[in-house]
């Protein structure tokens, strides 16, 4: 497979009345578009040939819902009033965008030196980010929409699957809502779980859809926290730091894991 056949597999399939595509073969990219719109999406081919390579057409299909779904979403008119239980917030790293295409401001907070906190509006089979001309639109603040955001991730569900690697405890969050690394900013559960561990507690979001906590009693426990979250980072639809966290005193701090037995 390569950016040729890719690209003429997705145009296939992704090829509706309403649709233009274009390609930047120096940055080696496919947009879709709706023609009335003007609002699209772009993925990166090499991304999704490397994919290909592992899952094979199961790595196009997913890139062809989330295509459709994001489309569908942009279409779609946003209105918040009896929408306040599917507002929620959801973890990216720092360098995703911090506007849309069209050159309208994200609404977001700072959370860690990795990570940051949008908001979205759940629409069911997918959701669209907040922008502020939504916000602007909708009557509401930057606050309220936070403070909905978060008072509703503490109503997910923290259900935990656990695995013992060399003396350490790992606790995987996985239920493919879309908010599984959102848990993260959950107070009270991670407050909750703290008090159940008898070393140190780390956290790490690697991608959307997980949420990894840890009990580490000894330097290999380090170890395998590193080793484990590069491997889900790097298999993550939505990527979001391959970096773990120590959580102290009710705050995340980065550590770099340098190598066997080493972390700073």
């Amino acid at each position: 497979m390569d950016s040729k056949k890719m690209k003429a597999e997705l145009e296939k399939r992704l090829t509706k009345e309403n649709r233009s595509f274009s390609f930047d073969r120096e940055k080696d990219q496919l947009r879709i578009e709706n023609k009335e719109t003007g609002k699209g999406i772009t993925v990166s081919l090499p991304g999704i040939i490397a994919k290909w390579h592992e899952q094979k057409e199961n790595a196009i299909d997913e890139v062809v819902y989330y295509v459709e779904e994001g489309l569908e979403a942009m279409t779609g008119q946003v209105q918040f009033s009896g929408q306040e239980k599917h507002i929620y917030p959801v973890i990216r790293s720092t360098s995703f965008p911090s506007e849309s295409q069209d050159g309208v401001s994200f609404l977001f907070d700072e959370h860690t030196a990795e990570t940051r906190v949008y908001y979205a509006l759940d629409l069911g089979n997918t959701y669209r980010l907040i922008d502020e001309q939504v916000m602007n639109k909708e009557g509401w603040q930057h606050e309220r929409i936070k403070e909905t955001a978060l008072f509703n991730v503490r109503s997910l569900t923290t259900s935990l699957k656990k695995d013992e690697v060399a003396g350490n405890t790992f606790y995987f969050l996985n239920k493919n809502d879309g908010y599984d690394a959102s848990r993260i900013l959950n107070d009270a559960f991670l407050k909750e779980m703290k008090q159940k561990m008898e070393g140190d507690m780390a956290v790490a979001v690697p991608h959307q859809d997980v949420l990894i906590l840890a009990d580490i009693k000894n330097e290999t426990g380090y170890d395998v926290l590193a080793q484990m979250t590069m491997s889900f980072f790097a298999s993550g639809r939505v990527p979001i730091t391959a970096l773990s966290f120590i959580y102290e005193d009710g705050e995340l701090e980065p550590i770099f894991i340098l190598g066997k037995n080493k972390k700073k």
